[in-house]
């Protein structure tokens, strides 16, 4: 095995890995958005977990990517995304607190 073919074994199982992970921190975040209780907690999960799933993601297709542009492309929309989702949030919860729903507490 040359040492190329050993760093592109070895780039290929960090990209496969972070999208594993990206995975697993979508799943988390959906689990979070059933289980919780109330529309801030379940934000708080969707959002928290969802933007670190697609930059484990974005990382990992970053790395599996051939070509700069494309992985420029990748950052530009992961930077979106991440400005858009908590933009959404916020909307959300101040919709949520103006409509007079209160967080929850704890009994």
């Amino acid at each position: 095995m040359t040492d190329n073919s050993l760093l592109h074994a070895l780039v290929e199982f960090a990209a496969t890995l972070c999208l594993a992970a990206g995975f697993g921190f979508f799943l988390a975040g959906t689990v979070g958005l059933l289980r919780f209780p109330d529309v801030f907690t379940r934000l708080h999960a969707l959002t928290k977990a969802d933007n670190a799933g697609l930059g484990l993601t974005t990382l990992g297709l970053m790395l599996a990517s051939a070509s700069f542009y494309t992985v420029l492309k990748l950052l530009a929309i992961w930077l979106l995304v991440l400005a858009a989702s908590t933009t959404a949030c916020h909307t959300v919860a101040r919709a949520a607190l103006h409509a007079g729903i209160e967080p929850w507490r704890r009994p």
